[in-house]
C-alpha cells in the first residue's frame, strides 16, 4: 500500500486532509480517503501522515499488503507504538494479519516540549453521546478542575462510524446533523466545544467483523492525529471493563499504541462496568434527556426503543429506577416481549446482561430477570 497526494482542500464551509490510497498487492482500486471538519473548526486541523498511517494500517494488514509506504516524515514515536499494534493484530487473528513493512519518506522531529511552542495543552475526547462517552465526559468534569491541562475542552462527533459508515445504508447526514443538535446541549453544559468530523475511512474495508474487532479505534485515533496541533491528549471511552475484556477495535491493550509525541491517545474508564456508567449517566441531568445509543438512525428519534441496543440500555435504567425520568426513549417501561427480536449472546453482550440480574430481581422485574436468563441459554 502507498498512501501519497497527502495534502488540505478548503470550500466555503469545509476543510479536507486527504490522501490516495493505492494497493500494490491485492486488485483493489486506488481510493480517496479523508478526515474533514468545518471551517469553524479548522484551527489546529491538518493533513498529517500520522492521521492516514494509523487510519490505513489494519485494512493493510487484513488485505494482505507487504508494506505502507507514507509519503512525508513520520513521528518515530508513532512508527515504534505501531509494531505493537502489529503484533497484537497477529495474536487476535490467530496469524491471518501479519506485521508489515512501514516505509516513512521521513522522520518528524517533534514540535517543541519545553513550553516554547506557545499552545496551551488541552485534551479532546470522541463524544457519540451513547453511555460509554457520556461516562467519560461526566467522570472528567468531576475528577479534573476547570483549569486543569486534562480537563476535556473538545467533544468530537464523527460521521462515518454508526452514521454514515456503511455505504450501502447511505450518509445519512440530516440524522448526524440531528444528533449534533442534541449533543450541543450536552457539550455545552459540560464547557466544551462539539467539533463534527466526516471521514470515510472506514470505506476501506465494510467488513463489519474487522470494523468491530480490530479497525474502529485506529480509525477514532486517526480523527485525532489530523486535529494534533490544537489538543495533546485524545480521550476514547472504553467498550468493556477489565473484567470482560475480549478483542475488540477498541481495548485499553490496543488504543494507547496509537499515540505519537504531539497527541497522547487513551482508553478511558475501563474500571467502570456498564451499570456504573448507567448510574453516572442518569445522575447528569443533560446527558441523561439527550442520550443517543440506537443505531437504527430512525426518525425523528434519537433511540427507537427496539433494536439489542436500546432495549438493553432501557433494562439498565428499569434496573436503577430511572428509565420513567428519561425523554431519550419514549417508552417508560420494558416487557419480555421486547426481547423477542434479537439474540442477547452476540458480541460479548453476556456480562451487560448478568451484571443486570441482581437489580432486576432485588426491584421485583423477575419477569425481566427470568427472560434474560432464558435468553443467556440459548
Amino acid at each position: 500500500m502507498r498512501i501519497h497526494d497527502i495534502d488540505t482542500i478548503r470550500t466555503a464551509d469545509r476543510v479536507r486532509a486527504r490522501a490516495t490510497v493505492t494497493w500494490e498487492n491485492v486488485p483493489r482500486p486506488a481510493t480517496e480517503v479523508f478526515i474533514e471538519t468545518t471551517r469553524e473548526q479548522e484551527e489546529g486541523f491538518a493533513a498529517r501522515p500520522e492521521s492516514f498511517l494509523t487510519g490505513c494500517l489494519i485494512p493493510a494488514m487484513h488485505f494482505g499488503e507487504k508494506r505502507v509506504a507514507v509519503e512525508g516524515n513520520v513521528c518515530p514515536v508513532l512508527l515504534e507504538n505501531l509494531a505493537s499494534v502489529m503484533a497484537l493484530m497477529r495474536h487476535w487473528s490467530d496469524g491471518a494479519m501479519q506485521p508489515l513493512s512501514i516505509e516513512p519518506e521521513g522522520l518528524y522531529a517533534g514540535t517543541a516540549t519545553d513550553g516554547t511552542s506557545g499552545r496551551t495543552p488541552q485534551t479532546g475526547m470522541v463524544y457519540s453521546g451513547g453511555i460509554d462517552s457520556i461516562a467519560t465526559l461526566r467522570s472528567n468534569m468531576l475528577r479534573y478542575p476547570a483549569n486543569h491541562p486534562g480537563r476535556i475542552r473538545e467533544c468530537f462527533f464523527i460521521h462515518g462510524f454508526d452514521i454514515g459508515g456503511v455505504v450501502a445504508r447511505g450518509m445519512k447526514y440530516p440524522v448526524f446533523e440531528r444528533g449534533l443538535l442534541a449533543m450541543k446541549t450536552v457539550t455545552d453544559a459540560a464547557g466544551t466545544t462539539q467539533v463534527p468530523v466526516y471521514t470515510n475511512i472506514r470505506h476501506l474495508c465494510d467488513d463489519r467483523d474487522l470494523w468491530l474487532n480490530y479497525f474502529f479505534g485506529a480509525v477514532l485515533a486517526a480523527a485525532g492525529h489530523a486535529f494534533s496541533g490544537r489538543i495533546d491528549r485524545f480521550a476514547i471511552a472504553s467498550s468493556y471493563d477489565i473484567d470482560n475484556l475480549v478483542p475488540c477495535g477498541s481495548h485499553p491493550m490496543l488504543d494507547p499504541w496509537y499515540s505519537g509525541l504531539d497527541l497522547l491517545v487513551e482508553h478511558k474508564d475501563a474500571h467502570l462496568r456498564r451499570i456504573d456508567k448507567l448510574k453516572i449517566t442518569s445522575d447528569w441531568e443533560p446527558a441523561f434527556q439527550n442520550l443517543r445509543v440506537c443505531l437504527a438512525n430512525v426518525k425523528d428519534r434519537l433511540n427507537c426503543g427496539i433494536c439489542e441496543k436500546c432495549v438493553r440500555t432501557m433494562t439498565g435504567l428499569v434496573a436503577i429506577g430511572a428509565l420513567h425520568r428519561t425523554r431519550a426513549f419514549v417508552e417508560d417501561d420494558v416487557t419480555p416481549e421486547m426481547f423477542s427480536g434479537f439474540r442477547i449472546t452476540i458480541r460479548h453482550r453476556e456480562p451487560f446482561y448478568k451484571e443486570l440480574l441482581p437489580l432486576l430481581e432485588e426491584r421485583g422485574r423477575l419477569d425481566l430477570a427470568d427472560v434474560i436468563r432464558q435468553k443467556l441459554a440459548e
